[in-house]
Formats: C-alpha cells, structure tokens, sequence
C-alpha cells in the first residue's frame, strides 16, 4: 500500500474545488482540484492581496498543458502578471509574486 503512487492533481482554473485525503498515520491532506483565486504579494509595498485570476498566460515547465495551474505558471490576475511560487496540488493554496 505505501509503495503505491497517488495519481497526479493538475490544478485547474475554475471555480474552488478541493478534496480531503487521507494519508499515513490517519492524518488529513487538503489539496486543490480547481481555484480561480490566489493570493498575489507585491514585493514594492510588501503587501498580499487575495485576487481573482483571469487567465494562465504561461507555462514555461511544459507547453502543451492549458489553463492548469502549476509552480512557475505566469498568471494574469486584477494586479497584474504574476509568478506561481508554491505547489497548489500539494499544498491547497495558490500563493504568486507580481512580476514587473
């Protein structure tokens, strides 16, 4: 059982979905199926902001995937472009640095 891998939670952008797993020792793991929201931190002001995402512009890890939201993924949100820094199919959060 431990040796089995768990299928692969692309992120995708549409309305929130998330899913409770459970993992070794009983505990629970929140991970995000779908989101349209991230949180976006503006290094000028050192201030975040929770936005809406409009669009995926980029994704320089991998060509071919459309509008899935991954660590690196070049989003266009209401501040602007901005840069995911974090994993959301892992961690159940979108954070994302604006990029200038």
């Amino acid at each position: 059982m431990y040796e089995r891998h768990n299928p692969s939670r692309l992120t995708s952008l549409a309305a929130e979905k998330r899913k409770d797993l459970r993992t070794k020792c009983g505990k629970i793991k929140k991970v995000l199926l779908s989101m349209d929201k991230a949180f976006v931190l503006d290094k000028k002001t050192k201030k975040g902001k929770v936005v809406k995402i409009k669009s995926v512009i980029q994704i320089p890890s991998n060509r071919y995937l459309k509008n899935i939201l991954v660590k690196g993924a070049i989003i266009d949100t209401e501040m602007g472009k901005a840069r995911i820094t974090n994993r959301p199919g892992q961690e159940g959060n979108i954070f994302a640095v604006l990029t200038q």
